[in-house]
């Protein structure tokens, strides 16, 4: 097993993406059990300047928290995002599936192409199944890319709205009517107002 838990750890050190447990069983030699191995190097590595974590379905090196700004001199911002694009991405990650026609309707506005095709550019959403429902129309899920980006296992771990509240990025007492106001009242994390 120890010979088994190197080749995991290798495997991870020299892979920029994350790994997924079919992805580790394919370069592995017949017979090896990558979920034990795996499970040996987390042990190993936690309380470590890295720690192997998990990113939706694979696993990945990352640094541990509280060492994060050692490396704030290597983050390079290429770009902001615009206003329209932050709201398209708030809007697929809190209500995926959502298809555009949604997005449009939360937003209160139309979308884009352009604000779409530059998140799946970056990598952020990508197309998911397509509704059953008339029409047919495509989905939009976030990627593992954009989990990976925000330190999220899955979209389940994003904020809710009383994180939100206490970190200061909402304000602290709905408008009346809105949307944010009733799912409060009914225990929901639901972000936006129609009207936004």
């Amino acid at each position: 097993m120890a010979e088994q838990e190197r080749m995991v750890e290798a495997i991870l050190f020299a892979t920029a993406e994350p790994v997924t447990l079919p992805q580790l069983a394919g370069r592995m030699p017949h017979g090896c059990d990558p979920a034990a191995a795996l499970a040996l190097v987390r042990k190993r590595f936690a309380g470590r300047g890295v720690h192997l974590v998990r990113v939706g379905e694979a696993w990945a090196f990352r640094t541990a928290p509280d060492l994060g700004f050692l490396m704030s001199h290597e983050i390079v911002e290429t770009r902001k995002l615009s206003r329209a694009a932050i709201e398209t991405l708030a809007i697929v990650a809190y209500h995926q599936p959502a298809t555009r026609a949604e997005i449009e309707e939360i937003r209160g506005v139309s979308v884009s192409r352009g604000t779409l095709d530059q998140l799946i550019e970056l990598d952020w959403i990508r197309l998911g199944r397509r509704r059953m429902t008339p029409g047919r129309p495509v989905t939009f899920i976030v990627t593992q890319h954009f989990l990976d980006h925000f330190g999220l296992e899955s979209a389940r771990d994003l904020p809710g709205l009383k994180e939100l509240r206490a970190a200061g990025l909402l304000d602290s007492r709905p408008q009346p009517g809105t949307e944010v106001e009733d799912a409060d009242q009914a225990g929901q994390n639901d972000l936006f107002e129609d009207d936004a």
